[in-house]
């Protein structure tokens, strides 16, 4: 068997250009209105002393960061592997999805800061409530527009799943932060805003925790999350010859593919092909992509050692 990955590049090479330069054209402009979202509510969180404006700036940078993540995620993806790169750069993405997240605490540290110093120094403006509402109402359009713009792709790359989530629950967000604008301007509490800010600060805090943890966890080879050892492991000894499993080895190659060695005990060394090629199909069917297995005999020295 030729041990190259490859396939017959002309078969599918036009539906998938079409299909990368439409996905890249849909990341772009959604980073682009992102990016002058942020601009906008910067500049008048700034004007108002909004901290509400200012940590939703914060919340939809890491909307940016995310729309990036996701973009270099799906090119890295399918960068080919070198002779100094095996695996490609597919690694890449779980190092970058573990600096957004260390990104995102300090945005929130900032956010906390500025909700508790507005807290006990209320800003008194007679426009607050109104700007917010305005400039909110804006993230609400700009974060549905970039949710819609995966849409119909949402199915096909976890990745892309992932940005469409993303925005759509920032629409909601961007929601809470008009409500806030006309409870303030309705009763004049300016002290909703910081309170609004101090709430979106929780609720980044709640899902960076998850992506930092999970990155962690890629990032020092630890068993990907998605992936249950103790299922892994009796698929592999449900296969008709395969009787036990050890030197067990579950890693990430990338945030969307997971890799495996092992070396598995049978009692026929001369099925040992049929056994390891069934192994792989289970494997593959739960999450594993790539395998490599070792195959033993009864009386392998390694199998010895193991019991010792």
């Amino acid at each position: 068997m030729d041990c190259k990955h490859g396939h017959n590049p002309e078969g599918h090479h036009h539906g998938h250009s079409v299909e990368i330069k439409s996905l890249n054209a849909a990341f772009v402009a959604g980073i682009i209105l992102n990016l002058l979202f942020v601009a906008v509510e910067c500049l008048f969180g700034l004007i108002t002393g909004s901290v509400g404006l200012l940590s939703d700036a914060g919340h939809n940078l890491s909307d940016v960061a995310s729309l990036i993540l996701a973009m270099m995620a799906f090119r890295l993806a399918r960068a080919k592997a070198t002779r100094n790169y095996t695996y490609g750069y597919k690694k890449g993405t779980v190092l970058v999805s573990l600096t957004n997240a260390i990104l995102l605490v300090i945005a929130v540290i900032f956010i906390i800061k500025e909700s508790i110093y507005k807290i006990i120094h209320p800003v008194d403006s007679a426009a607050l409530g109104q700007t917010i509402i305005w400039v909110a109402a804006a993230g609400i359009v700009v974060n549905g527009i970039t949710a819609w713009l995966f849409l119909k792709d949402k199915e096909k790359d976890l990745n892309i799943k992932g940005a469409f989530l993303h925005m759509a629950a920032d629409t909601l967000v961007s929601a809470s932060v008009v409500v806030s604008g006309i409870i303030i301007k309705i009763t004049g509490w300016s002290v909703i805003d910081p309170l609004i800010g101090l709430l979106i600060a929780i609720a980044i805090v709640v899902s960076t925790w998850n992506l930092l943890s999970k990155s962690i966890r890629l990032a020092i080879d630890g068993v990907p999350g998605n992936v249950d050892i103790d299922k892994v492991k009796a698929a592999i000894l449900s296969v008709s010859g395969a009787v036990e499993c050890h030197h067990l080895h579950i890693w990430a190659i990338s945030t969307t593919e997971n890799a495996l060695t092992a070396h598995v005990v049978v009692d026929d060394i001369e099925a040992m092909e049929p056994i390891k090629e069934e192994i792989k199909a289970r494997l593959a069917d739960i999450g594993i992509s790539h395998a490599t297995i070792e195959i033993e005999s009864r009386e392998s020295h390694c199998r010895k050692i193991c019991e010792n």
